[in-house]
């Protein structure tokens, strides 16, 4: 969200207000906010999210702590989700798509890491207008590769406790040389088409920070793993 943000801002020139706060981690100092209708948007959206987020772990696990905390979270939900319906909508109904297909146990790469795509599509697309569907396209392909990562960094975990995840079946059939390459490319691939996307965007203020973090800041987590798997062997 603070990566959307910063991109809305740039493609938006928006102009946004100075706020001093004080951090209820770091309470010792004040900080400085800069606020503007992209961070109201985004923080909308990242409570959407965390409400969906809290119901999951209360399915699947039972978790009274995190049924509390959403039902707390409830009457702000409902005013984000009135604000914008469009994208509460697409993120309820998407996030059901993904349950069923992780269900299912769905083994396409493209089939269940496209349901998250479009969700982050959604988001991404902030308004109707000229920007719309070229945002939309970046948020897709920049959610497959999310969506994509995540799987491949839980793969280890996920095999230990037989969870579902679509990267299992490639990991079994293919030699481990085989498998570091196909992910590679598949992630690769996604983060490509979503660079393209961001080059089509008029964006001049942050561009440098956002293809900072399009061509080198999304690999790092990728990168620690593969120095994790060095260090291994």
């Amino acid at each position: 969200m603070t990566f959307l943000i910063v991109l809305l801002s740039g493609l938006y020139e928006l102009v946004g207000q100075k706020e001093s706060f004080t951090c209820a981690l770091h309470p010792a100092k004040k900080r400085t906010a800069f606020l503007n209708e992209a961070t109201d948007y985004a923080a909308d959206m990242n409570l959407i999210l965390g409400y969906y987020h809290l119901l999951d772990d209360w399915k699947d696990e039972k978790n009274t702590a995190k049924k509390r905390m959403a039902d707390r979270l409830r009457p702000d939900y409902e005013k984000a989700a009135a604000r914008f319906p469009k994208q509460d909508e697409a993120i309820r109904t998407h996030l059901l798509e993904l349950a069923k297909a992780e269900e299912r146990k769905e083994t396409d790469l493209d089939v269940v890491s496209g349901i998250f795509g479009e969700l982050l599509a959604e988001i991404f697309a902030w308004k109707d207008d000229e920007w719309h569907e070229e945002l939309h396209c970046f948020g897709f392909y920049l959610g497959k590769f999310i969506y994509l990562m995540d799987a491949y960094e839980d793969l280890p975990h996920d095999k230990k406790t037989h969870a579902y995840n679509p990267f299992e079946p490639l990991s079994r059939q293919k030699s481990p040389e085989e498998y570091e390459t196909l992910c590679k490319c598949y992630m690769t691939s996604q983060i490509s088409e979503c660079a393209r996307s961001f080059e089509r965007l008029p964006v001049l203020q942050h561009a440098e920070i956002i293809r900072n973090i399009l061509y080198s800041g999304v690999w790092s987590k990728y990168e620690i793993l593969q120095k994790k798997k060095q260090k291994k062997k």
